[in-house]
């Protein structure tokens, strides 16, 4: 992920946030998108509302990320909440004022069971608003994981049924080669709840990506979304060796240094149209 940003293992311990925001500026703007949702990511909680400070293997806080998106207009900010934690709602109300337009959260890594009922009046709020979340599905293997049974789609159905829009990241791909497969479910949900889409983030890189031929037919493939995964490495040999690029295509990719707009090249390879990359806009809170 260093090497990829263009950066040193000595950058860790000096200016990284100030080189990743001046990296992915630069990367937005030469890229052939106009805008990027930034993510917040919360700390890890208990049941109860506690922290678990020794969980969690970063923090990202949501005024960051706010305050980011103030500064540049290629910012979009995805706030990250716990609601069960005990000003839950008091820190949502806060960030929907500060311009919020997504809440992003990775159930299985931040301990969040979606239908908790003690955590209807926080969905109930966020369908109000117009807030997406945006959920982590399927196997994890670069955050801690906590509940590995909350990887599943179908922990999500409380706040689908209570009205919010929900992107489920990865299609509930799994991730490693012995995680369970969740993309069925994925797939099968689609026909049950209308306010379900699917991101096609870390579709390139191994084993994830795997069902791109499926993501590409109706009715999957108008509930699917572009997402990139940064920082996470984009790697144009999986879809070339399975097929679903050529190797004219592939190599045309691979000679971008830009790695958003390398998987954005890469998946339009694949046969995603333009409104895989538009798509986004009915589903974010729009702001202002």
């Amino acid at each position: 992920m260093v090497r990829q940003m263009g950066l040193s293992r000595s950058d860790l311990d000096g200016a990284l946030d100030r080189l990743v925001v001046e990296r992915v500026l630069q990367w937005v703007r030469e890229s052939s998108m106009g805008c990027a949702v930034i993510l917040a990511h919360e700390q890890v909680y208990d049941s109860g509302g506690c922290v678990l400070p020794e969980v969690g293997s970063f923090y990202v806080p949501n005024e960051y990320v706010l305050d980011l998106a103030r500064k540049h207009a290629e910012f979009l900010p995805a706030v990250s909440i716990h609601p069960a934690r005990a000003d839950a709602l008091e820190e949502l109300e806060r960030c929907l004022a500060g311009g919020a337009v997504m809440m992003k959260c990775l159930p299985n890594c931040h301990n969040i069971d979606c239908g908790d009922r003690r955590f209807t009046r926080f969905w109930e709020r966020m369908a109000e608003a117009g807030l997406p979340l945006l959920a982590h599905t399927g196997g994890e293997h670069t955050v801690p994981v906590v509940r590995k049974e909350f990887a599943d789609p179908r922990v999500l159905r409380r706040p689908l049924e209570i009205g919010v829009k929900v992107v489920a990241a990865h299609c509930a791909t799994k991730s490693g080669l012995f995680d369970p497969e969740y993309f069925h479910v994925f797939e099968e949900m689609l026909g049950r709840y209308p306010g379900l889409y699917g991101d096609t983030s870390a579709f390139n890189v191994p084993i994830r990506g795997r069902h791109v031929r499926r993501c590409l037919r109706e009715p999957t493939v108008s509930r699917l979304v572009h997402g990139s995964d940064f920082p996470v490495p984009v790697l144009g040999h999986w879809a070339w060796i399975q097929g679903f690029v050529s190797w004219e295509d592939f190599r045309a990719c691979q000679r971008i240094s830009n790695p958003l707009e390398r998987d954005f090249q890469l998946k339009r390879a694949m046969g995603f149209g333009p409104e895989h990359f538009t798509r986004i806009w009915e589903v974010l809170r729009r702001v202002g």
